[in-house]
């Protein structure tokens, strides 16, 4: 089986390497992390993961400003993007449908369990498409 590539870019250190090694410890997935907007987007076109993790609040560049890059290149527009904040609570991720600008959403802390299985139904979607 291989691997699908994750690329997490928030701007929080430990959170990259705690989301990374729990993610490690399915192993289903290969993890990189970018601790910015900048960093991540030239992860993204050099490696292009199957699924970007992206923060929305970050210093430097927003989440919504990486977004619109990734959206904007050929080379990484049909990644999917997973935003997860701190900025709503679960409840209010579900009752907003869980999308922001059509991209799913997940709000931290999270179980691992429900950020596998959103990697895993964007992925699917993905490849379907």
């Amino acid at each position: 089986m291989t691997k699908k590539k994750i690329l997490v870019i928030d701007d929080n250190e430990d959170f990259c390497e705690i989301t990374k090694q729990y993610l490690h410890h399915t192993w289903r997935y290969k993890v990189l992390t970018a601790q910015n907007g900048p960093v991540g987007i030239d992860l993204a076109r050099k490696h292009r993961p199957d699924v970007i993790l992206l923060d929305i609040k970050m210093p430097v560049m927003d989440g919504g400003k990486v977004a619109e890059y990734l959206m904007e290149d050929l080379s990484t527009s049909n990644i999917p993007i997973i935003f997860l904040t701190g900025l709503v609570m679960a409840e209010e991720v579900k009752e907003g449908g869980g999308y922001i600008a059509g991209h799913p959403f997940i709000a931290k802390p999270f179980r691992i369990e429900e950020l596998t299985e959103r990697i895993e139904s964007v992925a699917a979607a993905s490849r379907a498409a």
